[in-house]
Parts: structure tokens; C-alpha cells; sequence
């Protein structure tokens, strides 16, 4: 893809190609894998975005539904209740571009009529027939991400014959679903689905090959923050799992955030926007050398 790359978000634009983006993510759910529970009212969530604002980050999704391995999905109404007001309160307050991270077509129309400015599908289109034709319609940027599954099934038994491959012809198959509804090929972006449906095996290869994506066209954006195979690759051996929030995951995330950015991501998503900004910071110095 071009090496600088603008892309309309609203009344706001996201240059890609300077330097590498950070999506701040905002969780507003009871459950969810890293945070669950800790920005459920609007007035933490939306404090929470602020924070992450003055931080750095260049992106605010906000998510209404865990999407953690065997997470239950829940109703239109109930994701609306929860992001709609934090979305609202946000519009009015920040110039930063808010991504709605939702799976479903009802949800993406009333964040964006609140001031979401961008479309962050993880399911790619597959779990609501309506996304792409609203995502045309509201004429915003739409993420389409790569998942094997959904978030229920997904990691009972991720298998690939051939893990890059499939993932690019799913992230191209979607695209074109995206633009034969009239998606602006220029406002699309493409995740790899790092944690969806992948073994720590399968995640660490993505890391490594992330260059294959690039003939997509596209720009490319990755989220590995806090997830399970960073947690198992820290932690003690003896021990099952790790808390997300210990220092030790947050230094493996960076390790992931510089993986991705040395490969060519335009975009990371993040819970830890004040780490990522100063690993970004000597990262990118290193690829403009």
C-alpha cells in the first residue's frame, strides 16, 4: 500500500505512514478478558477515554460486548445502552476519531449517529448480513477483522493448513464483500485477528510474517494487548495463568507493540496507550533511520 495514506474519519483525518497509530480501547462490559468490570458506568468509561486521550492515542474504541474466548453474546439494546451515552459524551469533548468495536449493524448505526466516526467489525461482515450496507451508508471507515469462529467457539480447537494464506484470503474475500456494497476501498483497514481462533503458535507466526499483508493494499492494524499468549509466555510455569493488568504482561504487550510496528503496522491497539506511545516513539525512529 502507499507509504502515507489519509483517511476521512468525519471531520477528522488519520494519516497513516508517519508514524505508527495507537487505538486506545475502552471496555465498557462487566466481563471482558483484561478490565472486565472496571469501566462499566459511562462516567469511569468516559474517564477512562480521556485519560487515554491525553496519553496519545491518535484512535477511542469503545466496545459494548466482551469478545473473550467463550463470552456469551448479548442484545442489540443492551450494547446500545452501554456505548451510545459514553460515545455522546465523548463527540462533544474530544477531535479524536471514535471506532464502535461491534459486531452488529444496529449497534454501528447508533454510534455513529452519536459521533463514532469508524466501524470496527471483528467478525468481517459475518455475523450481521446489514454491516457492510450500513457501514456504506454511514460512509466511515470500516475495520474488518479475521476470526476463526466466533468468540464462543473460537478457541476450542483453532487449526490452519496453511495460517497466512487463509487469513489473507479471508481478510481479501471480505474486502470485496465490503466494497460490492459499496465500501470505499480507501476506508477500509484489515486486522489479522490476533487471539481469534489462533494457538499461541499461530499468533507468534502472524507476528513474524506480518509483512504478507501488505499486498493487500490496505492499511493493517493489529491488537495484541494483554491477550492469553502473552500472558503464557510471561508468566511463572507453575502457574495457570497471569493478571492482565501485572507489570509483566504490560512489558510483553510492548514486546508485541515493537514486533507489529517493525513489520509495518500502521495501527495498534492498546489498553496501555502511555507505554505504547514511548515504545512507538523509539520504534519508529529506528524504521525512519
Amino acid at each position: 500500500m502507499p507509504t502515507d495514506t489519509i483517511i476521512a474519519c468525519g471531520p477528522c483525518t488519520l494519516e497513516l505512514g508517519k508514524r505508527t497509530l495507537i487505538m486506545g480501547i475502552v471496555n465498557i462490559t462487566p466481563d471482558s478478558f483484561s478490565d472486565g468490570g472496571h469501566f462499566f458506568s459511562p462516567d469511569k468509561a468516559v474517564d477512562q477515554a480521556l485519560k487515554l486521550v491525553d496519553e496519545g492515542a491518535d484512535i477511542l474504541d469503545i466496545g459494548g460486548e466482551s469478545t473473550r474466548p467463550f463470552s456469551e453474546p448479548v442484545t442489540d439494546a443492551e450494547e446500545c445502552r452501554r456505548v451510545v451515552p459514553v460515545i455522546e459524551a465523548l463527540a462533544k469533548r474530544v477531535q479524536t476519531p471514535i471506532s464502535i468495536d461491534t459486531t452488529k449493524a444496529s449497534v454501528a448505526a447508533a454510534a455513529v449517529s452519536a459521533g463514532a466516526t469508524i466501524i470496527n467489525d471483528i467478525s468481517a461482515l459475518r455475523m450481521d448480513p446489514k454491516m457492510a450496507e450500513t457501514a456504506a451508508r454511514c460512509k466511515v471507515p470500516l475495520i474488518l477483522m479475521h476470526m476463526q469462529g466466533t468468540p464462543k467457539t473460537m478457541q476450542a480447537d483453532p487449526h490452519y493448513d496453511d495460517l497466512i494464506g487463509e487469513i489473507r484470503t479471508f481478510l481479501q474475500d471480505a474486502m470485496t464483500s465490503a466494497m460490492e456494497a459499496g465500501v470505499d476501498r480507501r476506508a477500509i483497514i484489515v486486522d489479522p485477528g490476533i487471539g481469534f481462533g489462533k494457538t499461541i503458535a499461530h499468533n507468534l507466526q502472524i507476528l513474524r510474517d506480518l509483512e504478507s499483508f501488505h499486498d493487500l493494499g490496505v492499511p493493517l492494524l493489529v491488537g495484541a494487548s494483554r491477550k492469553m499468549f502473552i500472558r503464557q509466555l510471561v508468566k511463572d510455569p507453575s502457574a495457570t495463568d497471569i493478571d492482565p493488568l501485572s507489570v509483566e504482561v504490560a512489558r510483553g504487550t510492548q514486546a508485541t507493540v515493537a514486533a507489529a510496528a517493525l513489520k509495518g503496522a500502521q495501527i495498534v491497539r492498546v489498553h496501555d496507550v502511555d507505554r505504547t506511545r514511548a515504545t512507538l516513539a523509539v520504534i519508529d525512529a529506528i524504521r525512519r533511520v
